[in-house]
């Protein structure tokens, strides 16, 4: 395996597909961001960091959780942005990807690899380079921190100044 930092320069090279998939999260209002395992929290921070730049409601969740009330807010008006990492939570997440385009929700899925399952259920895949299990969350944090950025630039959202960021950040 290459240092993350390189896989890191690998996601910035070959950005074209995000930039396509923050047009198309540019037309939400709502987007949920799932994640299991140690990719949870990145989930949480992609969530942030869209709501942060392109004013879209955002929520982090546990994939698992899903059935505990969010459900009940999906359709075809709230986008799912999915982490599927090819690990002991893939065939889980996979399920939920399921249960998600049951209740028609569109699915952008992070991955490392467009393979059959994700690509036939996911509406557009975002793929990270192969990296160790507990470097993936370097390399998905990138994919989403561009994704909310091109998001941010299709709606015309002042991404260096975002609304109110400065003054929650450094008032107590």
């Amino acid at each position: 395996m290459a240092l993350p930092l390189i896989k890191i320069q690998q996601i910035l090279d070959n950005k074209s597909k995000i930039k396509k998939c923050g047009k198309y999260l540019s037309n939400y209002n709502d987007v949920f961001f799932i994640g299991r395992g140690i990719n949870y929290p990145i989930a949480l921070e992609g969530a942030l960091k869209l709501k942060e730049v392109s004013y879209i409601h955002a929520e982090g969740y546990a994939a698992g959780e899903l059935k505990h009330g969010p459900f009940a807010l999906l359709g075809k008006d709230t986008s799912v942005v999915a982490i599927v990492a090819k690990d002991n939570t893939f065939d889980a997440m996979i399920n939920n990807i399921r249960e998600i385009k049951a209740r028609g929700a569109p699915v952008i899925v992070v991955s490392e690899e467009e393979n059959g399952a994700v690509s036939e259920l996911a509406d557009y895949v975002i793929t990270i380079p192969t990296v160790d299990y507990i470097f993936s969350p370097v390399v998905n944090v990138v994919a989403l921190q561009l994704l909310a950025y091109y998001t941010a630039r299709e709606r015309g959202c002042p991404i260096d100044l975002p609304r109110n960021l400065a003054k929650s950040v450094t008032v107590e």
